[in-house]
């Protein structure tokens, strides 16, 4: 039982390390001029990787409930208490989740700084011109090639 919950954590640990790598490669992508072409790609990958993740979750604790300790954090904290091994793993995967964590962070700040430069950059290009005014400062409509 201990040995499939330290494979499950082992499991884990390597996909934080892939999701890592990703967001390292979509932190690139984000200080390109255009993007775009790049994204997607890694979307779908982020995207099967949080699946992987989630699963593994589930897989955690179902086999916490089996050994009859509490699902989630907790559990694991206890399990980890008594298997030294159980206990290096969950901490070298703890680590990774943080700076996949900070990764993250630095990945939003970089879209919501493009988002902002985009929409100004909208906002300048929608300003329209004034329109002519039809008349002059006299009050008197102008001539056709005084305008």
């Amino acid at each position: 039982m201990r040995d499939a919950l330290l494979a499950t954590v082992t499991d884990e640990y390597a996909t934080i390390e892939a999701f890592a790598s990703v967001l390292a490669v979509e932190q690139k992508a984000l200080t390109q001029v255009d993007p775009a072409e790049m994204l997607t790609p890694i979307v779908e990958k982020k995207t099967e990787l949080v699946g992987k993740l989630a699963s593994l979750e589930k897989m955690r604790d179902v086999q916490l409930a089996e050994m009859g300790l509490p699902a989630g954090r907790s559990g694991i904290e206890l399990a980890a208490r008594k298997d030294p091994k159980l206990a290096e793993q969950w901490s070298l995967l703890q680590q990774s989740v943080e700076r996949a964590r900070r990764s993250n962070k630095t990945n939003g700040v970089l879209i919501r700084t493009r988002m902002e430069y985009n929409q100004r950059a909208l906002d300048v290009l929608q300003v329209r011109p004034a329109k002519p005014s039809l008349y002059g400062p006299d009050g008197r409509m102008p001539k056709f090639g005084s305008l």
